[in-house]
């Protein structure tokens, strides 16, 4: 059977890498800044991008180059680059296409680091945003575009608000203007969702989350989905010659994925901001594992939130598998796999109640981090998103007493009895 009528699981173990006769099982790690050749126009073409191959490490690695193809693969996509962090993946993904003077709609129920890496960062190199709700209607989605808009960005499932998004809606306003939309994907990952068979035009990242799943890899990724119309006049750097490439032009020398061309020929080898080939060897491996991890995740957050619904000390739960979650409309849309392993909840008593709940935890870690196979809780407001304005936590769907929970792959039992415990303490 042919590799593109793969199913997503049979992907995940194989795509990427194929033995050669006689040739290591698994996909070898290259730690290897250079690579020798045996004459000087392998390498003159190499620089000139004639030809593919790898020359040094900064633009792409052997390793590196096969976790780029298997996330490329899961995602239905035609490219891949592979980035330093998720946060890297997201600004990169715009920088590509926007430049000094240049606007974005964004929703605004995004992580919270998302949001001040537009507002702050971003911000000093010349690009605006417009934040819109993900509940907004195409008509007010249409009123934030400007002429100068080049994207527009959200997140599939939102950290922590586990807002859905309605992806053929945004795609259908993005492109009636000729933009891209570009959705983060990290918490769904492509086995619960992939956004291209919906409209996206470029799929992000956070390795570091699901798709590594045990929390040893710092990653990110940008996924072009192939066929867009860059030549629309509102992208003149990917169809006006480069010439720093001696005039090639993207869109005409590289007409499958000119936008990933343009990301690694430009970016990645002027920031020096790929991937580490031992995180893409690592991650790569956690990756084969995705559709089991992702089910036991899905599974136990759907039964560790019905504990919580249920319990007498507990306020309120968000997750977007509950059968009464405003969300379900769009979850059988877009989710039907599953919700992921992230849930959020809030204890009757505020703030003070629930970091004692979290405090009680034995089995639940607190712990700066989400989508591995332990199970941790933080509380966003003072932590993760910290850095926002009480009217931007508002926006994110962050409130003071919110305690998020990235559910891991234990017995769903202990994860019950452990919270149990806790909140007998609250």
């Amino acid at each position: 059977m042919e590799q593109n009528h793969w199913k997503l699981e049979t992907i995940a173990v194989q795509s990427g890498y194929t033995p050669e006769n006689g040739g290591p099982r698994v996909q070898p790690l290259v730690q290897s800044t250079t690579y020798k050749y045996n004459d000087a126009q392998s390498v003159a073409d190499l620089f000139d991008l004639k030809r593919e191959g790898f020359f040094y490490t900064r633009l792409a690695n052997p390793t590196v180059d096969c976790f780029e193809k298997k996330v490329a693969a899961l995602e239905g996509g035609v490219a891949a680059v592979g980035t330093s962090s998720g946060q890297n993946a997201n600004a990169l993904a715009l920088l590509n296409i926007a430049r000094c003077g240049d606007h974005v709609v964004a929703v605004s129920s995004l992580y919270g680091g998302t949001v001040s890496l537009f507002t702050n960062t971003l911000k000093k190199t010349g690009l605006s945003f417009t934040f819109v709700s993900p509940d907004a209607s195409e008509e007010e989605l249409e009123a934030a575009i400007r002429p100068e808009t080049k994207a527009v960005f959200a997140e599939m499932l939102a950290n922590p608000a586990l807002v859905v998004l309605d992806v053929e809606k945004f795609a259908r306003v993005a492109h009636r203007h000729g933009l891209p939309l570009v959705v983060d994907n990290t918490f769904p990952t492509p086995f619960l969702c992939r956004p291209f068979e919906f409209g996206a035009d470029i799929i992000t990242h956070s390795t570091t989350k699901y798709l590594d799943g045990h929390a040893t890899s710092v990653g990110g990724m940008i996924v072009e989905k192939g066929g867009f119309d860059w030549n629309n006049g509102k992208f003149p750097e990917l169809v006006e010659p480069d010439q720093s490439y001696h005039g090639l032009i993207y869109v005409r020398d590289f007409p499958a994925a000119p936008y990933s061309v343009k990301l690694r020929a430009q970016w990645i080898r002027d920031l020096g901001s790929g991937m580490a080939p031992f995180n893409a060897f690592l991650s790569m491996m956690g990756a084969e594992t995705l559709h089991l991890r992702m089910e036991r995740h899905s599974s136990n957050a759907l039964a560790l939130a019905e504990f919580l619904e249920k319990h007498p000390k507990v306020g309120w739960v968000n997750y977007p598998g509950l059968k009464n979650s405003p969300q379900q409309p769009l979850v059988r849309k877009y989710l039907k796999r599953g919700c992921s392993g992230v849930l959020s909840f809030g204890v009757k008593g505020g703030v003070k109640a629930g970091e004692r709940v979290m405090d009680s935890l034995k089995l639940a870690a607190i712990a700066v981090h989400v989508a591995d196979i332990r199970t941790c809780v933080l509380h966003p407001a003072s932590m993760t998103h910290r850095q926002l304005s009480e009217a931007e936590l508002i926006a994110a769907g962050v409130s003071p007493d919110l305690i998020r929970v990235s559910v891991g792959i234990e017995h769903i039992e202990d994860l019950i009895a452990d919270f149990d415990q806790a909140l007998a303490k609250a």
